[in-house]
């Protein structure tokens, strides 16, 4: 098992070149197809992007086993938050992978019995709850660092001389919220929350990307199971940020988020 996953691993880099490939030959046949050009030129774009999506199947297979490792060592996280979002994504993901190269025996006549359409529509499933507990993985991150950031500022604000940096916490006596200053106490703390967020994501790279990385993703299986018609040039920019970002974890292994 460990021999397999380490094999998988030197593969991740191809696989995602290709994913990149394949969206932006997604996201280019739409711009041909809206600018009118020639039916032989889109024909082949489409076949080049069919030709990526079955290499990439195949670069995938034996997958679900690194997905099973990780969801393994996911159990033992200390954060039951953590333990169970991370641990729900891999096993998701492992049953995505495992619906993936079904499809590849399907589409490369190993098994031309395969009902396509119906295994498509599983591991896109499967796919759309993995990247939810990704999500909610991020947003749970956020609010932990968000409390951390806020109690930093409240005691520097205590301190004497204290004050917090980018107007964060300066809503107290005398600030903008004061009657007659401008702006409802409403609208102030909501203003003050986007900038502690900003602040939040500013301050941890890797934390930013992934929200990033997953919410593009997003688009993908929404579209492709029919819950939210985005369009091929939509999920071609969506799909190609998300290869490039994550071609960037792998060039510059600290901005990949852990655990």
């Amino acid at each position: 098992m460990d021999a397999w996953v380490r094999f998988s691993a030197q593969s991740q880099a191809r696989e995602r070149l290709c994913r990149a490939a394949q969206y932006a030959c997604s996201l280019l046949g739409h711009a041909l197809q809206k600018h009118g050009a020639s039916p032989e030129l889109q024909k082949q774009i489409r076949q080049l992007e069919s030709h990526l999506s079955l290499g990439r199947k195949l670069l995938r297979l034996g997958n679900s086993a690194d997905a099973l490792e990780s969801a393994k060592r996911a159990v033992h996280l200390s954060d039951v938050v953590l333990r169970f979002c991370i641990t729900v994504s891999h096993l998701n993901r492992a049953l995505y992978f495992a619906c993936d190269n079904v499809l590849w025996a399907g589409k490369s006549g190993l098994a031309p019995r395969v009902d396509q359409e119906k295994w498509a529509q599983r591991s896109f499933r499967y796919y759309l709850f993995s990247l939810i507990m990704n999500l909610s993985r991020d947003a749970y991150e956020i609010r932990l660092l968000m409390e951390q950031e806020s109690s930093a500022c409240s005691r520097r604000l205590k301190a004497p001389g204290g004050g917090a940096p980018g107007g964060i916490g300066n809503a107290g006596p005398g600030g903008p919220a004061s009657p007659g200053r401008g702006l409802p106490h409403l609208a102030l703390k909501l203003q003050l929350r986007v900038l502690l967020l900003a602040r939040v994501l500013r301050g941890h790279p890797p934390l930013l990307l992934d929200v990033v990385r997953n919410a593009c993703d997003l688009f993908i299986p929404l579209d492709k199971l029919g819950l939210w018609r985005c369009g091929p040039g939509v999920v071609g920019l969506c799909g190609l940020v998300s290869s490039i970002l994550s071609l960037l974890t792998l060039i510059c292994p600290w901005l990949r988020l852990k655990p």
